[in-house]
This record gives structure tokens, C-alpha cells and sequence, in this order.
């Protein structure tokens, strides 16, 4: 039996036997659904449209009461029933606790993100930068307080 990644290079080949020539990704895979080569499992196809749904409420805006742009929806990662899920929630109808829960997720990244710029700059400054190092402020409150001041 062929592995899932074998199944897939198999449609792209038999593409390529088809239309010799560069091509993009989804011409492969528009092929492949319509020669019927490539069908979605029903997870799969629910985990796809999971993720789609998931870009579109972190990237949905509402304006709050002071007229300030704010995320709608949220997310806090919870073990239900001894499983650990992503549970969604609406700013304005959301418990304390699950905002609280959300919020401190969130920082967590941002430190996350911090910590790998700060090894980032660090090894570059170490390894081959072949100038003046390059000085990187972890402290965002000046930043905050401008975008603040700008109505950003």
C-alpha cells in the first residue's frame, strides 16, 4: 500500500504525463479531483474547512462601544472530556474566565515569538553580521503607547 505522500506525487505524476510543462499546485490537485485520483477523506475534508473557519474568526474585526477595533471571536485551547480542543468564543458574550483563559494564550505567543526573535538576532549578530550588532528592544510599551496615540 502506498503512503498518502506517494498517493499524492502519483497524481502529479500522471498530471505531468498529461501537461508537460510547468504547472501550479492546484492544477495538479484539480486533476486529481476530477479524475476522481484524489478523494477526500470525510476528516480530512472537515479538518480543511475547521482551519478555513478558524482563518476567518481570527481575522474577523468588530468595533467595540469606544469605537476601538477589537478581535470578535477568541480562542482559548481546553481539555474537554480528558482531549485537548481549540473552543471558540465571542468577545461580547464570552465568561471571564474563558477570556482570561484566551487572553494569557495569546501573550504566551507573543513571548513565544519574542524568544525566537531574540535567539534569531542574537545568532545573526554572533555568526554573520559583519557589522555593528543589531540592538533588539523586547520592551513594546513605547509601541503600544504610540499606535494608542495614532488611533492605530
Amino acid at each position: 500500500m502506498a503512503s498518502w505522500n506517494e498517493q499524492l506525487l502519483d497524481i502529479v505524476d500522471k498530471f505531468q504525463e498529461k501537461n508537460p510543462g510547468p504547472f501550479t499546485a492546484k492544477q495538479a490537485a484539480a486533476f486529481g479531483l476530477s479524475t476522481g485520483m484524489y478523494k477526500p477523506h470525510a476528516g480530512k475534508l472537515l479538518s480543511m474547512v475547521a482551519e478555513e473557519i478558524s482563518r476567518a474568526m481570527r481575522e474577523q474585526y468588530i468595533k467595540d462601544p469606544q469605537n476601538r477595533t477589537v478581535r470578535a471571536k477568541h480562542v482559548a485551547r481546553l481539555v474537554v472530556e480528558g482531549e485537548q480542543k481549540s473552543l471558540w468564543d465571542s468577545i461580547d458574550t464570552a465568561e471571564p474566565w474563558f477570556m482570561q483563559v484566551a487572553l494569557k494564550q495569546r501573550r504566551q505567543q507573543i513571548v513565544g515569538d519574542c524568544k525566537q526573535l531574540k535567539i534569531d538576532t542574537d545568532s545573526y549578530n554572533e555568526n554573520w553580521n559583519t557589522s555593528e550588532p543589531i540592538q533588539m528592544s523586547l520592551n513594546f510599551t513605547a509601541d503600544v503607547e504610540e499606535l494608542e496615540l495614532v488611533g492605530a
